[in-house]
């Protein structure tokens, strides 16, 4: 939280925070709304991306620093939409990975919208281990690996 009073969690959230080892709280700004009065569609993937980047920190697979030249490489993305968000709101926004390949991992992202206690969206990203220099897809380090799989807390099988 920023500090503030703690405000209390409503079910969805708690349900996201339960089932995401990764959760950030993002608020609704006024200039993600479009025309149609609700946060534009393409605003969604920053918020996948706002939950992304802290993961890949907590797995220590972000930055490229110190003569390492591998790194992930967001090879897809998806979302679906299920609620329109508007302003103002503060979204729960959660990433957790569901599949891990050997060069490799799925992350499922959802975003919870307070002020509709609801999920308002989900969706999933390809990450790949990218070898920077040599410029292809190459394995997972293993101690991004090994990371990966404790942060998750045993709930993905290691294949």
């Amino acid at each position: 939280m920023n500090g503030g009073p703690e405000i209390m969690e409503n079910d969805a959230e708690a349900r996201l925070r339960a089932e995401f080892p990764v959760v950030v709280e993002v608020p609704v700004v006024w200039a993600e709304m479009d025309y149609f009065r609700h946060v534009n569609h393409a605003v969604f993937f920053t918020y996948f991306e706002n939950a992304r980047i802290p993961y890949l920190q907590r797995i220590g697979f972000r930055e490229l620093g110190e003569g390492r030249m591998v790194g992930p490489i967001l090879q897809s993305a998806q979302a679906r939409y299920r609620r329109p968000v508007t302003y103002p709101d503060t979204l729960a926004v959660g990433a957790r990975t569901t599949e891990l390949r050997e060069d490799r991992f799925t992350h499922e992202y959802q975003v919870v919208s307070r002020a509709m206690n609801d999920v308002a969206a989900t969706g999933s990203g390809v990450l790949v281990a990218y070898d920077y220099a040599g410029g292809h897809k190459t394995a997972l380090p293993p101690e991004v690996r090994a990371a990966l799989l404790a942060l998750e807390g045993g709930r993905l099988p290691d294949g």
